[in-house]
C-alpha cells in the first residue's frame, strides 16, 4: 500500500529529484578523448562537459613510437586514467600515413583491453560544415552518423 499523504509523496519526489539528478550528471560527465596524429602535430584534446584540455606535440617517428605513453601522460596531467575516458575520436586521415596508422592502433587496443567506444573521423566527412573545431567534432560525428567501432582508413 502506497502513502499518499502529503509529506510521504514529497520524500517520494525528493528521492525521484535525486536520482533524476544522478542519472543526468552520469550522462554529462562523458568524458571523451580527441586524437589527430594526421597533421602537422600530434593533437590530443579532452572534454569533460564544458571543460576543455588540449595539448600538441612534434609528429616525428620518436612520438609515434610512443603515442600511448603520449596519451597516458596526457590524462595523468589533467589527473584522468583512461578507465575514465567514456569514447575515443580519433582521425583517420588523410594525413601522415604513420600518423594514422599509429593513432588507429592505439585506439584499437584501447578498445580492445578496455571496450572504450571509438569514432574513425576525417575532416572529409565533415561537408558542409565551415570553421570545424576539435572540441565540436564529438557532435559532428553524431550529426554525420559516423558509426563507433568502425576503422575505415583514407
Amino acid at each position: 500500500m502506497i502513502d499518499n499523504t502529503p509529506s510521504s509523496l514529497l520524500k517520494y519526489l525528493t528521492l525521484f529529484s535525486c536520482a533524476f539528478k544522478l542519472n543526468v550528471n552520469i550522462i554529462e560527465n562523458m568524458t571523451k578523448l580527441i586524437i589527430d596524429a594526421a597533421k602537422d602535430n600530434i593533437f590530443f584534446m579532452i572534454i569533460i562537459n564544458n571543460i576543455i584540455y588540449s595539448v600538441t606535440h612534434e609528429n616525428s617517428k620518436t612520438n609515434y613510437d610512443k603515442l600511448m605513453l603520449l596519451v597516458s601522460d596526457f590524462l595523468k596531467t589533467n589527473s584522468l586514467v583512461l578507465n575514465d575516458i567514456k569514447s575515443i575520436y580519433v582521425n583517420r586521415g588523410p594525413g601522415s600515413f604513420a600518423g594514422v596508422r599509429n593513432s588507429l592502433s592505439v585506439i584499437k587496443a584501447i578498445h580492445m583491453i578496455k571496450k572504450i567506444d571509438f569514432y574513425c573521423y576525417s575532416f572529409n566527412d565533415f561537408k558542409g560544415e565551415v570553421n570545424i573545431k576539435y572540441e565540436n567534432i564529438p557532435n559532428l560525428c553524431d550529426k554525420f552518423v559516423i558509426k563507433k567501432n568502425l576503422i575505415n582508413p583514407i
